[in-house]
């Protein structure tokens, strides 16, 4: 029997030989639109030498003149699994786009072990450069030139995507963007910890150890628990995020729900000036709306995100 080197069971193992087993996310749904809503979707190549794609969704009967938000999405996964075709992403930004009536960009970045951290916001910050070079008319996508609003854009990511989102609009507020205004990011279950233990985790030793196994497995070059990317406390340039709102959404069965919470502490007390609220499910688990997006706690969430993506609407 093969021997197993790295267990991160439901996620992947990985074993003495090198062979890497996916053990979800594997999953792959065609870009087809959806009859049902009118929906279009389709794939891009935004850099071939380097496999990077996006998954777009257009809502149906947008006003040529009027254009609509921009919400660019980066699925989780632990940076090892899932991509921006896999079958529960497809279904919730299929809702999302339908729904709020937005412009959508599912970035399909590269995986760990294969290409590990930084890569994957390597391969996001390259992939929001594309979507926002559509702001001064340089890029070719009809779908962004012709239907976005480049005044209105919104990062989301759930778990490890939300890790990435919230980097990205870090690096936004550093770089400021021409053309390009980030009214907002959407972090749902972030995948954010820390070297000490804070308030309600005392209780839950082992989910602290598998997620400093997983983020020195993605990101092998890592100083820990303690590094910026993985604890945004430590970061000092997380004042610098370059929005105005962020919407958290945390689950109350997730060992990663007091990190939600806390990151809203450090942002406050950072001196970022915009405004941060945290959501709370009661009774549900990490990211449960991907698995279950019809049921009523999701149907919640959902709701809540259309209102965040429609806010600043004229």
């Amino acid at each position: 029997m093969a021997e197993i080197v790295h267990d991160f069971f439901p996620l992947m193992r990985v074993y003495k030989d090198g062979r890497i087993e996916r053990l979800t996310g594997e999953g792959f749904v065609p870009p087809e639109s959806d009859p049902e809503t009118g929906l279009q979707i389709k794939d891009v190549q935004i850099d071939p030498q380097i496999n990077l794609s996006a998954r777009l969704y257009l809502p149906k009967n947008v006003d040529p003149v009027q254009k609509i938000p921009l919400f660019v999405y980066f699925h989780g996964g632990g940076f090892v699994i899932e991509s921006a075709s896999s079958p529960s992403y497809h279904k919730h930004l299929s809702m999302v786009a339908a729904e709020a009536k937005v412009v959508i960009v599912s970035v399909n970045y590269r995986l760990a072990p294969e290409y590990p951290l930084p890569i994957a916001y390597e391969d996001s910050w390259v992939a929001l450069k594309w979507v926002t070079s559509h702001a001064e008319g340089d890029g070719h996508e009809p779908w962004l030139k012709d239907h976005a609003d480049f005044n209105r854009v919104y990062l989301g990511g759930d778990s490890a995507g939300g890790n990435i989102a919230h980097h990205i609009a870090i690096q936004i507020g550093l770089e400021k963007l021409e053309g390009v205004k980030l009214v907002g990011i959407f972090l749902a279950c972030p995948f954010f910890w820390g070297e000490t233990l804070i308030d309600g985790e005392g209780g839950n030793l082992g989910a602290k150890d598998y997620v400093e196994k997983l983020w020195l497995f993605v990101n092998p070059n890592s100083s820990g628990l303690d590094d910026p990317l993985i604890n945004p406390e430590k970061d000092p340039k997380l004042c610098s995020l370059g929005c105005e709102k962020v919407l958290v959404y945390v689950a109350g069965n997730d060992p990663l729900r007091f990190r939600g919470f806390y990151y809203k502490e450090a942002l406050e007390n950072s001196g970022w000036p915009g405004t941060v609220e945290v959501m709370e499910v009661k009774d549900e688990a990490h990211v449960f709306h991907l698995f279950a997006p019809q049921a009523e706690n999701a149907m919640a969430i959902l709701k809540k995100l259309i209102s965040f993506l429609n806010q600043s609407k004229t």
